[in-house]
């Protein structure tokens, strides 16, 4: 899943988008209110982690414009204001959660693994196609009972696989949602992921689940129980 964290403060940010991305997400840090505008114009993301006081506006009317204009994604407000009416007016702009600093990143990626199984936007919090099992929260995957050992990397593309399995995944999608815009990515990054996936699949028994489909992307066939 790959978040995009607007924070005005270098240091936190750094820390934020860090620790988040220790936890299993991939994430993108934008410092101004223009960076998050192109950042949201070069890449989709399944979260937002907004600060409200930025140098060039205030969070909650960047928010509620483009809540109105724009189609957004779910977006946690993370700010030192803290009063109540501060909270229901963030709310109110289109905040899907609020927290008040410091928070913990346990906590701030538990919320975001909350808001992403609301309806519409996520669904189980247990992903299962066939005996092979994905646990979100600690990131680890099982089939029948038995470990899968993956990678941060490995286990978002599964986590991918898996919410779209029996359709195919466009390669440039995989490579949106595996990595952020200060990663290293070749030109055979994708590839090379997804053989790490299969491989390690065959190894836990399963073979000929993960399909290459040349010239679009790949897909994640029923895993036989």
């Amino acid at each position: 899943m790959r978040l995009l964290v607007v924070e005005d403060n270098d240091r936190m940010a750094a820390l934020i988008a860090d620790g988040l991305q220790r936890r299993g997400f991939v994430c993108d840090v934008a410092l101004n209110l223009a960076q998050a505008d192109d950042a949201m114009a070069g890449a989709q993301y399944d979260a937002i982690v907004l600060d409200l006081g930025l140098p060039d506006g205030d969070g909650i009317d960047w928010l509620a414009g483009r809540r109105k204009y724009h189609q957004m994604p779910p977006a946690i407000i993370q700010t030192a204001r803290g009063a109540l009416e501060d909270r229901i007016t963030g709310l109110d702009a289109g905040a899907d959660d609020y927290v008040v600093k410091p928070v913990e990143v346990d906590e701030l990626a538990a919320r975001i693994r909350a808001l992403l199984r609301r309806p519409g936007v996520r669904t189980q919090p247990i992903i299962k196609v066939g005996a092979l099992r994905f646990d979100t929260a600690s990131r680890s995957a099982s089939i029948a009972d038995r470990k899968v050992d993956l990678s941060r990397r490995e286990a978002d593309l599964l986590e991918l696989l898996m919410r779209r399995a029996g359709t195919v995944v466009r390669r440039d999608v995989i490579e949106n949602a595996l990595y952020s815009f200060n990663d290293p990515v070749t030109p055979n990054a994708v590839e090379a992921a997804v053989s790490r996936l299969r491989r390690k699949l065959e190894e836990a028994g399963v073979t000929g689940t993960l399909q290459t489909v040349r010239g679009v992307g790949y897909m994640l066939k029923d895993i036989p129980a």
